[in-house]
């Protein structure tokens, strides 16, 4: 929210560019109510304002997740109350975006690399029907937007993906509203998860809506014109298995500029993620999903 609320070009490319944008921090429960009780929805309301000026849809991140929750919260106090709370906050923020946020991230990277549950707060207080309810809770307060399950590392073939696969299948046949999974691709230049393909066939005859949530593409520093070019190749890659899959109806990269890049800061020696560079000029990858977005009739021209 930093760079929308402060930086000019920024928010000119974001406006110019993308038909939907989706909340990084701006709705996590940290970030929302810092003080119980107490709600601070400028930035949030911000985001949605900007994205109704645009034309743009919002999708909503995220309702329960593992971090960024607020000091306050109980770790180990009442099950009862812990649920409350969940249920609450579930209920204010979604009501509040009924209408205006067309999907959800519902519970976010709730299993372990492994394929386990995650070991969390809301595991272990809980239980692991914190998931159902989160979904039954956040459907019963706008039953038009659609809920995703979303986690990472989960886009190839692999034992999470077999994992999510079974849970959500699990929830669904409990009559469960999970409507579809979200991929979050945080995927590096040089490699593809294997059998992505495939794995996104899956899920869609599973009868699941997909997204491809959180897309980035990181290069080994430093950038070369080879790299960028690898980088480019992967994104068209994706960008591609989304339009080929009906049931794909949503494809939003992570930032879209490594002026603002999340991933210096957590991957060591990796960087050059994004679409555009530091200055804002717009790098190979842009240009390969640019030109198939064209090519697939999505957009009407190949000119920026």
């Amino acid at each position: 929210m930093k760079a929308l609320n402060t930086h000019e070009a920024y928010r000119k490319v974001l406006a110019r560019e993308f038909s939907a944008v989706t909340a990084e921090s701006a709705m996590k429960w940290g970030q929302l109510e810092p003080r119980r009780g107490q709600y601070d929805w400028a930035s949030s309301d911000r985001l949605v304002e900007f994205a109704v000026a645009n034309g743009q849809s919002v999708y909503g991140h995220t309702l329960v997740w593992h971090t960024d929750l607020p000091a306050w919260l109980p770790r180990d106090g009442s099950r009862e109350e812990l649920r409350e709370l969940l249920r609450e906050h579930i209920t204010t923020v979604v009501s509040r975006y009924r209408g205006k946020v067309w999907a959800w991230d519902v519970v976010n990277e709730v299993l372990a690399d492994d394929g386990s549950m995650r070991d969390t707060v809301w595991l272990r207080e809980l239980g692991p029907d914190y998931v159902a309810d989160a979904f039954r809770w956040a459907h019963a307060a706008d039953p038009q937007a659609v809920l995703f399950i979303n986690d990472y590392g989960a886009e190839g073939r692999g034992a999470k993906a077999d994992a999510l696969y079974r849970l959500v299948g699990r929830l669904r046949a409990a009559g469960v509203p999970v409507h579809g999974v979200g991929f979050q691709a945080h995927l590096r230049a040089d490699t593809m998860p294997p059998g992505m393909e495939q794995n996104l066939g899956r899920f869609a005859k599973a009868g699941l809506r997909l997204a491809v949530t959180e897309l980035d593409v990181r290069v080994r520093l430093p950038v070369t014109e080879k790299k960028l070019e690898q980088q480019a190749g992967v994104y068209r890659r994706v960008l591609q298995m989304c339009l080929d899959q009906p049931a794909c109806v949503s494809f939003t990269v992570w930032g879209f500029t490594d002026a603002f890049s999340w991933i210096p800061g957590y991957h060591r020696g990796y960087g050059a993620a994004c679409l555009y560079d530091s200055g804002f000029a717009a790098k190979p990858a842009y240009t390969a999903l640019r030109t198939l977005l064209t090519q697939r009739r999505v957009i009407a021209s190949a000119s920026p």
